[in-house]
């Protein structure tokens, strides 16, 4: 390990990427420090406190808690990630966006350029939900805007709405210039920085209020690092499809004849379905902030939100659902198997008793199509481990005929109700940070192994036949 990372400082342009990506990150936490003006700060952190343990606490931790500050990151990724969806969802649609994707470096742009367009106009619509909403609510009589009128939601919309584009700027910034994903490891900085917290209530549980007892520790420890063990696992994990290249003779020498496989992994599209997921669900209580709860729509999107409210059947379901549907439909984007395929043909390669060209294409669509639904379930039982350790499944809220009075009478409490542990320790931030850690190493691996793998081929270096012999 020392000699790895020495290796890493002795390349300078590794070197370079690597601080280049430390400072990016490092600038990102300043901005998360630096509050939006006009907001009662210290009353909104207590305001949001109440409201933080569901689907808000979510996005706090994916903004690494600047929207618990509301700071001038407080909207942080998540515009960018949406105005992705909705681009890729337009692709399909649109004719003119799906020629654009096949004209590669150029169309490229042209689509980002798109993105960027969208991204302002989404983070402009949820800084102005924020600032009306922020404008009509008190906490205990106090008011969380010190002077609220226009020029306050002006002020807001423009402070938030910058914010989102400069933190797009610096995950563009990290990609282009960088190691690894910047987008990716924004998200992982905003986790990372939440683990303190999280480990100081637990030590406060354990050591200051004595609610839990060291047993309970131990099997939240074991509990712990055996989810981190099953995402390795399934993140390595890849069905292999055996491909045969046929001998032919180009010249004097003869070429082909050998046999290696095409690597397809289970969960070929990361934790990208459930930060599209969670984006789809935040979207429509946007939309209620805008909305006073007093008009007959407020009361409308009232309900609808304590139906879609965290750990509710409704939600769960939905979630699953979402985050099943952008499996296989980010899949669909980033993976051709037409043209896999077609590249295996034109390389003289092709798939033992499958037929090159369109069978093969099928064969490898089929595949595809099996390992991503395994892909989607295993997303989503780590994505609702942190429902059921902070909120439960409420399956007893369901109505009547649906058998709510047989699941609250068999049913434990804490299946129900949840065990209120913080979802730092399992779940969807876990799958993040081991996620883009694994990726980010594989990068500066495939960095060294280009630039320096004299170092990694040491012990295996296989000597050359001495004269003679």
């Amino acid at each position: 390990m020392i000699e790895q990372l020495r290796s890493i400082f002795e390349i300078a342009d590794l070197r370079k990427r690597i601080l280049f990506t430390l400072g990016m990150l490092a600038l990102y936490r300043l901005g998360s420090f630096i509050p939006t003006p006009g907001i009662n700060a210290s009353v909104f952190e207590q305001a949001f406190a109440d409201l933080a343990s569901g689907l808000l606490g979510l996005l706090a931790m994916f903004s690494g808690g600047s929207l618990r500050r509301l700071t001038v990151l407080a909207l942080g990724i998540m515009p960018y990630i949406t105005a992705s969806i909705i681009l890729q969802l337009l692709t399909v649609v649109f004719p003119h966006l799906e020629k654009l994707k096949k004209e590669g470096e150029l169309g490229r742009r042209k689509i980002t350029q798109y993105t960027r367009y969208l991204t302002v106009a989404i983070s402009m619509f949820q800084a102005s939900a924020i600032a009306l909403a922020l404008q009509r609510a008190t906490n205990t009589g106090t008011p969380l805007v010190t002077n609220p009128g226009p020029w306050f939601v002006v002020q807001t919309v423009l402070t938030l709405t910058t914010g989102a584009l400069f933190v797009m700027w610096l995950g563009e910034q990290i990609t282009a210039r960088g190691i690894g994903n910047g987008m990716s490891l924004l998200i992982f900085a905003g986790i990372v920085v939440g683990l303190p917290h999280a480990i100081g209530n637990i030590h406060e549980k354990v050591f200051v209020t004595k609610t839990w007892s060291f047993p309970v520790l131990f099997l939240l420890l074991v509990f712990m690092i055996a989810i981190i063990a099953f995402i390795v696992m399934v993140e390595r994990g890849e069905r292999r499809i055996q491909i045969q290249y046929a001998r032919r003779v180009v010249g004097r020498k003869v070429m082909g004849g050998v046999s290696t496989h095409l690597p397809l992994k289970v969960n070929s599209s990361g934790v990208m379905p459930i930060i599209f997921a969670v984006s789809i669900l935040t979207f429509p209580q946007t939309i209620g902030l805008l909305v006073p709860k007093t008009s007959v729509v407020g009361n409308w999107i009232e309900k609808a939100s304590q139906l879609f409210a965290w750990g509710e059947p409704l939600y769960t379901l939905s979630y699953i659902v979402l985050i099943m549907f952008f499996a296989h439909f980010y899949l669909s984007i980033v993976y051709n198997p037409d043209e896999v395929a077609d590249n295996v043909r034109k390389q003289g390669g092709f798939i033992p008793g499958i037929r090159p060209g369109k069978r093969t294409a099928d064969h490898l669509d089929d595949v595809l199509t099996k390992i991503t639904w395994v892909g989607g379930l295993y997303l989503a039982l780590i994505a609702l481990i942190p429902e059921m350790m902070l909120a439960g499944i409420r399956l007893h809220h369901l109505p009547s005929w649906l058998g709510a009075a047989w699941f609250d009478a068999h049913l434990p409490t804490w299946v129900l109700n949840g065990m209120a542990i913080n979802f730092y320790f399992g779940g969807t931030s876990l799958l993040i940070v081991v996620g883009v850690a694994m990726d980010t190493v594989n990068q500066v691996n495939a960095q060294l192994i280009m630039r320096h793998y004299e170092g990694f081929m040491r012990k295996g270096r296989i000597r050359g036949r001495r004269p003679g012999i």
